[in-house]
């Protein structure tokens, strides 16, 4: 028999911005094969976590993906979802919301976030009281004048590798101190675990560094020339894979247009203060779409018209600090009105 460590991390309930919550389990096997047969449910207390009451504080983990810890001895990593004790998905429970079930809808989420100093409270590169130089120099840059983070980002990247997530890139974006990760998976479910497990390890590694993650999309405030962060979200299913009609691509892109609302609601806090028809954005009260177009809401990629429209679409909305399965429930929903 040997001990294992199962790392529980759930989303707990705060709104709009739900966080991200952890508790260790140490348990006893033998020959653990690291499969969510051979792991339970769990519990914990609701009322710490804006998610029950005191007088009955009970709510469920129910384990839907597992990965192993490299960072830990004998670790796993356990993504779950919240259920009510009556085995109802809770109501902060996005997961649960998605409607995927084949699997037919594939995302590719781009996570960008800014690194930043706990001491100033500013990104990396920044100096306190002033500013860098403006922003140009900065995005896929090689060198100390330009790059801050490499170090956290390429070992971020070398554990969400280790714990088999379907890690697809990295790079530094257009404002000192900001990165982006990218993950693609084969289900929508699957990519929302990949990105909330790749966030947890990236969250963890800042512990003890002086540094911490910003999901915020706009850190540096709403009136300020820098770039926002974003969590573009690359998505298709049967259809627009396989379809080969530029008239199908406008079809699905045009039944965006009368859930605006609907989609901005879930694609993050302070979004407005990111999405202005600035630095590459849609203001967030228009809708457009485009042919390699990343000042459009939607953009089509142009590899996708060279393959004769066959492909998928980016939704350039979603803020940084978007929930995944949330965004994904939704453009499922509307993708799902046409095809």
């Amino acid at each position: 028999m040997a001990k294992i460590k199962l790392e529980y991390i759930w989303l707990d309930g705060y709104y709009p911005t739900q966080n991200l919550r952890s508790k260790t389990k140490v348990e006893d096997h033998e020959n653990f094969q690291g499969t969510l047969e051979e792991i339970g449910n769990w519990s914990f207390d609701g009322s710490s976590t804006q998610q029950a009451e005191g007088g009955s504080s009970d709510c469920i983990l129910k384990p839907v993906a597992i990965y192993p810890d490299p960072a830990r001895i004998n670790g796993w990593l356990v993504m779950t979802e919240v259920y009510n004790a009556d085995g109802t998905p809770h109501e902060s429970n996005g997961r649960a919301t998605i409607d995927d079930d084949n699997d037919d809808f594939w995302f590719g989420f781009e996570q960008e976030y800014f690194i930043m100093d706990t001491e100033t409270e500013l990104p990396l590169g920044f100096p306190r009281g002033g500013y860098p130089k403006p922003q140009g120099m900065y995005y896929c840059s090689v060198g100390g004048r330009n790059t801050h983070g490499r170090d956290l980002v390429e070992e971020h990247a070398d554990l969400c590798i280790e714990a088999g997530l379907n890690f697809e890139g990295i790079n530094q974006e257009v404002a000192s101190g900001q990165w982006e990760f990218q993950l693609f998976a084969k289900g929508a479910k699957k990519a929302g675990d990949e990105i909330w497990v790749a966030r947890y390890l990236l969250d963890r590694l800042t512990e003890g560094r002086g540094m911490y993650i910003e999901y915020h999309p706009k850190p540096l405030g709403k009136d300020m020339d820098w770039n926002g962060s974003g969590m573009h979200a690359n998505f298709s299913n049967s259809v627009l894979r396989t379809c080969g009609s530029k008239e199908k691509y406008a079809e699905i892109c045009e039944a965006f247009r009368p859930y605006v609302k609907e989609h901005i609601e879930v694609y993050g806090e302070f979004n407005d203060q990111r999405l202005t028809g600035k630095h590459e954005t849609a203001a967030i009260t228009d809708f457009s779409w485009g042919v390699s177009d990343r000042g459009a809401s939607i953009r089509i990629p142009i590899i996708a018209v060279e393959k004769g429209y066959k492909g998928w679409l980016e939704d350039r909305r979603p803020a940084s600090n978007g929930d995944p399965y949330k965004i994904a429930a939704r453009i499922i929903k509307t993708v799902k009105t046409v095809c």
